[in-house]
């Protein structure tokens, strides 16, 4: 946890001093630098999330963005960077005096994924209010974050109380703090900046709206581009700071442009046509709430400043669209992100003005303050609207990643391997060897949830019940160790009998490290939901395998819900596989589930074993986080010697690990072997059919079953 000014330090990997990587020096990523100049030119556009995958420069432009932010004046010694010109009446170190104040570097503040709540809020100074008997506060990084760049990496993975604090800071303008006796506010306005990478898990809806802009980043498939990439990278390490000078002119006039953009952009005129084009593309896009009107309303208007215009065109509007809405369109974390740009320009131009004003892509019946006709969109460079008179040059930085042709590509999607996985060996039964094609999933519902016995210590969520650092505080205890969070109270009380003997005098307690007392607290934990799901020819009826993939998209969603990891193995033919490795990801649980076929005979054994597998692994990895098995099967076991009896034996290996596990009876029809029933009875756990999946009784069902086994 960090709080940096630029210019921000940048690992370089070499010997040499540390040096931010310069900003117009990345390439291919000129949809990222447009939106972080935005949010430069006119920070009230509300941040940017930067959605892509692993290793495609999303740090590296975020960091490289705050030595290109003009300075900030402060009142000297404020440790909240009160402006001058309008100090915080209610700054805890205030009241200010009337004086010019300083100027310093804007700050750039990392909040690490692991960041106590302590360090985010600040908290109250123990060891001076102990000591002696005064309130003091010490300032967390809201604090240091304010009128600077509040900068989360994996946002995505940032925990729940994290996520709701931040939120609070971000709505208000303010930061609350009230504990310990303590009650502190101080303002914390800040550029939100988030990165992420979707296969790790989606954010939550409430996060997800509070950033402005959001840009989707991918590495390019251009070999020229990829080799200069590589080019730059290593001639930065080689040569950090004669790598900076190089590029310090193209800096100096960036950073200039941001000057200028600013100083225009209160004289930047938002017309009745632009506002009116505004909210009808929000309402003909569906966005929840009023706020993606004004943060389109915001974008256009530095979008229109960045161009150097003093007029708010169709193709501001249409660029900010295409920045502000497509995070804000998603129902459920299944929906990916997106818009469809022909129903942008279709939108955009039947709600233009009848008499011209540049139509989506400054085409005819422009009114002269357009793009010069040359047939390019808002993005045809990738910069920002414009390419017509008065528009400064684009960006260097090499040609659009987006350019490449491979935009929305996704990998492993087909490919000579998917034929062969439904292959089956000679002799299997002639209505069994034939793969049938993936059934579409029936339409999600909500499901009660299905918990964990016991309380557990994993990381935060909202299954099942734990003891940790976040949740209500419960008692007290002696910690173990270097101390959590502080219960005051009992602190106290432990040291008050030893003040006469310690010789105490004043106002402050005399402390001994034995004294010291941490809080109990008990909240919610999230899971690792692994799914066994039985894709074998028995399970094969069209209407069934439908019925089944919307109760494990159902299930899926709520593991989204309540913030677990989830993992998926599937088993048919001769063997199981993890169709999915324990992740944070829905989405990705979700497309493979789609694409799963279904055919063959029905390994039960191999698909418990490797449920088994799978979580030795885990337990290695992360032994508090406590797993649920949700195996969906209707309970039939073939192929090999007994396979019923391997099958039990499996199940029973895991119930001797104490797995907690539930069995989704799949079974359908007049005559029921009722199979699903004795395979829950081996695991330990209930069996619920696919309509008692929607019951209200099936948390109880998952408590008691699994309670009486622990016991």
């Amino acid at each position: 946890m960090s709080v940096s000014s630029p210019p921000a330090p940048f690992s370089s990997g070499s010997a040499g001093p540390s040096v931010t990587y310069p900003f117009t020096a990345v390439v291919g990523m000129a949809d990222l630098q447009l939106a972080l100049l935005l949010n430069a030119v006119s920070p009230a556009v509300g941040g940017v999330l930067v959605r892509g995958e692993k290793g495609t420069a999303k740090s590296t432009a975020v960091r490289a963005l705050a030595a290109l932010l003009p300075g900030v004046p402060v009142v000297p010694g404020c440790r909240f960077s009160c402006d001058p010109a309008g100090p915080d009446p209610a700054c805890p170190d205030g009241p200010h005096a009337a004086g010019p104040g300083t100027v310093r570097p804007a700050r750039m503040v990392e909040l690490p994924v692991g960041a106590s709540e302590d360090r985010l809020t600040g908290a109250l100074d123990l060891e001076r209010a102990l000591s002696e008997g005064v309130k003091a506060f010490e300032p967390g990084l809201l604090a240091a974050a304010h009128r600077g760049v509040l900068y989360v990496d994996e946002v995505n993975l940032l925990h729940d109380h994290l996520v709701d604090l931040l939120l609070d800071a971000a709505a208000m303008g303010a930061a609350h703090v009230e504990r310990e006796g303590v009650s502190v506010r101080h303002a914390s306005r800040f550029l939100l900046v988030g990165t992420m990478n979707p296969e790790e898990g989606e954010l939550r809806p409430q996060l997800l709206d509070r950033f402005g802009l959001t840009v989707e980043v991918a590495a390019s498939r251009d070999t020229g581009e990829r080799a200069e990439v590589v080019r730059r990278r290593l001639a930065h390490d080689a040569d950090p700071a004669g790598f900076a000078a190089r590029w310090a002119g193209e800096e100096a006039a960036l950073r200039q442009r941001i000057a200028d953009a600013r100083q225009l952009l209160p004289r930047v005129r938002l017309g009745d046509a632009a506002l009116r084009q505004i909210a009808a593309t929000c309402a003909e896009f569906e966005v929840d709430g009023m706020r993606a009107d004004i943060v389109m309303a915001r974008a256009a208007l530095a979008l229109a400043a960045w161009a150097g215009r003093e007029t708010v065109l169709a193709e501001d509007v249409r660029q900010a669209a295409l920045l502000a809405l497509p995070h804000r369109r998603r129902r459920n974390p299944f929906d990916a992100p997106g818009l469809d740009e022909d129903r942008l320009d279709e939108t955009l131009e039947r709600n233009a003005e009848p008499d011209g004003g540049g139509g989506p892509d400054g085409g005819p019946g422009g009114d002269g303050e357009g793009p010069d006709g040359d047939g390019e969109g808002p993005d045809g460079d990738g910069q920002g609207p414009g390419g017509g008179p008065g528009t400064p040059p684009p960006l260097p930085g090499g040609p659009r990643a987006e350019d490449s042709g491979t935009s929305g590509e996704q990998s492993g999607s087909s490919g000579p391997g998917a034929a062969a996985d439904g292959e089956e060996p000679p002799g299997s039964p002639p209505q069994d060897a034939a793969e049938r094609p993936p059934a579409p999933a029936a339409a999600p519902f909500r499901t009660r949830a299905l918990s964990v016995p016991g309380v557990g210590e994993g990381a935060a969520g909202r299954r099942s019940r734990s003891r940790g650092a976040h949740g209500r505080t419960t008692g007290a205890r002696t910690p173990h160790g270097r101390p959590g969070a502080l219960h005051l109270t009992a602190t106290v009380r432990a040291a008050a009998p030893h003040q006469h003997a310690r010789r105490r005098s004043g106002t402050g307690l005399v402390l001994r490290p034995e004294d010291l007392r941490e809080a109990v607290r008990e909240g919610r934990e999230g899971n690792l939901v692994l799914f066994v799901v039985d894709a074998s020819g028995s399970m094969a009826a069209r209407q069934r395998m439908s019925a089944v993939k919307g109760a494990v998209l159902s299930l899926l969603l709520d593991a989204y819900q309540r913030r677990d990891k989830i993992g998926m193995i599937t088993f048919r033919g001769t063997e199981a596989e993890v169709a999915l490795p324990p992740t944070s990801s829905v989405e990705a649980g979700a497309a493979r589930l789609a694409r799963l076929a279904t055919g063959g005979r029905t390994p039960l054994a191999a698909g418990l074993l490797r449920a088994h597998e799978v979580l030795r692994v885990e337990r290695m990895r992360d032994p508090a986080r406590r797993p649920l098995v949700v195996t969906v099967t209707d309970g039939r076991a073939t192929g090999g010697p007994e396979p019923l009896d391997r099958a039990r034996r499996a199940a029973r290996l895991l119930a001797a690990d104490g797995t907690a596990a539930v069995v989704v009876d799949c079974e359908s029809g007049p005559v029921r072997l009722r199979l699903a029933g004795a395979l829950a009875r081996e695991l330990g756990g209930p069996a619920i059919t696919l309509d008692e999946l929607r019951a209200d009784t099936v948390s109880a069902l998952v408590r008691t079953a699994t309670t009486r086994r622990a016991a």
